[in-house]
C-alpha cells in the first residue's frame, strides 16, 4: 500500500458559533432591562439602527366649548348682555360650572397658561407613583439633626459626629471605641458618655453594642427595667431555647409574670434603625401579560412596555450607500447594515419564543390557574421543549429571568418547573405543591397535639402523597419552619 501526500475533497454540515448567533442565544436568555441596555448600546454604535416611535397617538382631550368673551365698552366695563343680571348684581355664592372651582385651566389675556405643570383630572399626568413617593430621611441625617440640638461643645459634638458615621442599618455601634479615642485623642470615658447619651436619642437604643443593651435602654425608657426583667435580659439565650423553667428560676417569678414580660419584650425594637434604611421595593415588570378570556379560557400576550422596538433604517442606508466612494466605507455600511438587519430579527425571534413559551406553559399549569398551588402540577424542561419542539437549553434560556402577570400574581415562570413526587395512587405530584400543603398542616395544628414529622408523612400518604420523612423535614427547614419540639414550646407562650 503506497504512502504519500493526495488531495479528497468531502462535503458536511456543521453548526458554527457565528457572532451573531451568538447575539441571538445572548438576547434570548437577557432580562427586559439587560435588553434596553443592550439597545441603548447598540443604538450610539450603529448608526442604521433606530428607534421605533410609532405608537399610537393619544387620544385628543375633550373640553367643553369656551363660552366668547363679553365685548368691552370704552370705560373697561363689561357689558351685561340681553337676559344677563344687572352690572351691580352679587356674584359671591354664585356656581360657575367648568370654572376654576372645577379645576379649569385659568387662561390670561395674553393666552398663556397658568398652572402648566399638570392638570386637576390627571388626563395628561404621565408622572409614575414612584414620583409621589416621600424622600425618606437616612438614619444618620436624624441622627446628626438631633445631635446638633443637643447640648454640649464642639468635642462632644465631633464624638458624636464619629459615633454617627459607625453606625449600621439596623442602628447597632460597629467599631472599636478604643481606637476612637486613640484617634480623637481623647479619654475613652468621654466617648462612652457620649454614646450613653445619644443611645436615649430617637429611637431609643440607637448606638448600642449588642441586642441586651438595646432593649435595655428601651425599657428605661419606659421605666421598665426592674431587678426581674434585667435577669431575663442577661438570660437571652434561655429564651432563645424556651427553657421558661429555667427563666423562672433565674428571674425569681412565677409563670404569669414571666409571660407578661416576655410580652413587654416582643413589643420593643430589636433594630431601631431599620426602619430609616429600608429601601423602596423594586417594582417587577412583566414580560408577559396573562388574562382570562370571554370564552373561559385564557389569552397570553407580550407586554408592550417592555417589548424593545428597533427598526433598520432602510432610506438612511440606501442614502448612504449610493454615496459610498472607497472600500472601506461600502464595507462599514455593509458591515452596519447586516449587524441591524440581524438584531431586529433576533428580537422579533425573541418576541416570538418567549410568548410560544409561555403559552404553553399557561396551557400545562391550567388547574393552577383555576384552583390554586395545590393543583400545580410537576413540569421540567423537557416537557415544555418536547411540546414547543425547541432544545431544552433553548426553554431554560427563555424562562430564565422572565416573569408573567397573572390573575394569582407575578410571578417567575421558572416557578412553574418543579420536580415531581411519587403518589401512592400512580399520580405523580408537585413538589411546590407539597411544600405548600405541609405548610398548611402546620398552620393548622392543634397548640396542643403540635405535629411531628411522621405524623405529617402519615398525613400526606392519607392525601396519596408518597414521601419520606427526611423530605419532610428538609421542606419544612427550607421554609424556616421550626421542629415540632421548637414549635410546642413557642406556642406554650402566650400571645
Amino acid at each position: 500500500m503506497a504512502i504519500g501526500p493526495r488531495l479528497d475533497l468531502r462535503l458536511g454540515q456543521a453548526l458554527v458559533m457565528t457572532p451573531q448567533l451568538r447575539q441571538a442565544i445572548k438576547l434570548l436568555q437577557f432580562s427586559n432591562l439587560e435588553v434596553a441596555a443592550f439597545l441603548e448600546a447598540e443604538l450610539e454604535r450603529n448608526p442604521l439602527l433606530e428607534r421605533d416611535e410609532g405608537g399610537p397617538e393619544p387620544a385628543p382631550v375633550e373640553r367643553e366649548a369656551e363660552a366668547p368673551a363679553p365685548a368691552l365698552d370704552d370705560a373697561g366695563d363689561t357689558l351685561a348682555a340681553p337676559g344677563e343680571a344687572p352690572l351691580d348684581a352679587d356674584f359671591s355664592n354664585v356656581y360657575d360650572p367648568g370654572g376654576s372651582a372645577d379645576g379649569a385651566e385659568t387662561t390670561p389675556l395674553d393666552g398663556a397658561r397658568i398652572g402648566a405643570g399638570g392638570r386637576s383630572d390627571f388626563e395628561a399626568d404621565d408622572r409614575g407613583i414612584e414620583d409621589h413617593a416621600v424622600e425618606r430621611r437616612s438614619l444618620r441625617a436624624h441622627m446628626a439633626e438631633q445631635l446638633r440640638l443637643s447640648p454640649g461643645d464642639a468635642t462632644d459634638r465631633l464624638i458624636g459626629s464619629c459615633l454617627i458615621a459607625m453606625l449600621e442599618p439596623t442602628g447597632r455601634l460597629a467599631g472599636d471605641l478604643e481606637a476612637l479615642a486613640a484617634n480623637l485623642g481623647c479619654p475613652l470615658e468621654r466617648v462612652e458618655a457620649v454614646r450613653q447619651r445619644m443611645m436615649r436619642f430617637d429611637p431609643p437604643g440607637v448606638f448600642a453594642r449588642d441586642l441586651r443593651e438595646c432593649l435595655a435602654v428601651q425599657l428605661e425608657e419606659k421605666n421598665r427595667l426592674d431587678p426581674a426583667m434585667a435577669a431575663l435580659l442577661d438570660n437571652l439565650d434561655l429564651l432563645a431555647r424556651r427553657d421558661l423553667r429555667r427563666l423562672r428560676e433565674v428571674c425569681g417569678v412565677d409563670a404569669d409574670d414571666l409571660a407578661e414580660m416576655i410580652a413587654e419584650l416582643r413589643r420593643l425594637d430589636p433594630k431601631p434603625g431599620a426602619a430609616f434604611e429600608a429601601e423602596a421595593a423594586t417594582v417587577v415588570v412583566p414580560d408577559v401579560l396573562m388574562r382570562r378570556a370571554p370564552d373561559g379560557g385564557w389569552t397570553v400576550e407580550l407586554n408592550p412596555e417592555t417589548l424593545p422596538r428597533v427598526l433598520a433604517n432602510a432610506t438612511f442606508h440606501a442614502r448612504i450607500a449610493a454615496s459610498a466612494r472607497t472600500k472601506e466605507e461600502r464595507s462599514f455600511i455593509a458591515e452596519h447594515w447586516a449587524n441591524a438587519t440581524w438584531l431586529v430579527k433576533s428580537l422579533q425571534q425573541r418576541a416570538a419564543t418567549i410568548l410560544k413559551v409561555a403559552a404553553e406553559i399557561v396551557r400545562q399549569q391550567d388547574a393552577f390557574f383555576r384552583h390554586g398551588v395545590s393543583h400545580l402540577r410537576p413540569l421540567i424542561l423537557r416537557d415544555i421543549a418536547n411540546a414547543v419542539q425547541m432544545h431544552e437549553s433553548t426553554v431554560s434560556r427563555v424562562t430564565a429571568n422572565k416573569y408573567i402577570a397573572t390573575p394569582r400574581g407575578t410571578l417567575e415562570l421558572k416557578f412553574f418547573f418543579t420536580t415531581a413526587i411519587a403518589g401512592t395512587g400512580g399520580e405523580s405530584h408537585s413538589a411546590e405543591a407539597v411544600r405548600h400543603r405541609i405548610r398548611d398542616l402546620i398552620a393548622a395544628e392543634d397548640p396542643d397535639n403540635v405535629l411531628s414529622d411522621d405524623q405529617i408523612v402519615l398525613l400526606l400518604r392519607r392525601e396519596g402523597v408518597d414521601i419520606a420523612r427526611r423530605t419532610v423535614a428538609k421542606y419544612r427547614e427550607g421554609m424556616r419552619i421550626p421542629s415540632s419540639v421548637q414549635r410546642r414550646r413557642e406556642k406554650a407562650l402566650p400571645v
